[in-house]
């Protein structure tokens, strides 16, 4: 039930997972204030929208972000505050309607711990691949309440993973790593990101 709920999976939940995490977030805030002619209450994305992350590996368990991937977040206006790296778990994968990893790798790994998530777990690209495809009036209308923004995100999960139905995540779809390289590889892959959770936000919500 209500909020939606986005799960990102990277490696050890330090970069590329906490910037899609955070960058959704901002998405969804930078929509809301368009609709509402910039007028959003405090918490109301929240209550709309919960995105959150983890990790394949504990290594950086309780750590905040990478700085790098940090100065991406905020350089765009996201804001990176209360964040701590976990491992993810089973029990996030079975809360979350929608699971977007960073690799094929990824992708594999949360199925090997919840077979049941498939329908329902993504290559991050992979979905921002698949979301123009989508005939988006077959969903159920878009509006800002957590009920609407609800269902018109699973019914959206359910179409694209119909449409990629007898198909594979294309090499293409995942984010390099970007850990211990430079502020270019890291600007490289939020941009990557944006291109999957700006139009995610934008068909979320009104």
């Amino acid at each position: 039930m209500p909020p939606f709920t986005v799960l990102h999976v990277c490696m050890g939940n330090i970069c590329r997972s906490p910037m899609a995490e955070r960058l959704l977030v901002l998405a969804v805030r930078e929509r809301l204030a368009r609709s509402r002619g910039g007028d959003v209450p405090a918490g109301l994305a929240d209550e709309l929208l919960h995105s959150h992350s983890a990790g394949t590996g504990g290594w950086h368990a309780g750590e905040g972000m990478n700085p790098p991937a940090a100065r991406q977040v905020r350089s765009r206006g996201g804001d990176v505050e209360g964040f701590a790296a976990r491992r993810l778990r089973s029990d996030q994968i079975d809360a979350a309607d929608l699971v977007l990893t960073a690799t094929a790798d990824q992708h594999e790994y949360v199925l090997a711990l919840r077979p049941d998530a498939a329908d329902r777990t993504f290559v991050l690209g992979e979905f921002g691949r698949l979301l123009p495809m989508l005939d988006l009036s077959t969903l159920p209308a878009a509006d800002a309440t957590a009920e609407a923004v609800y269902a018109r995100g699973v019914a959206l999960v359910e179409a694209a993973n119909t449409a990629r139905r007898g198909t594979n995540a294309q090499p293409g779809d995942d984010l390099d790593d970007p850990w211990g390289r430079g502020d270019q590889c890291f600007s490289r892959v939020a941009d990557e990101i944006e291109e999957t959770v700006q139009p995610l936000a934008a068909t979320l919500l009104p």
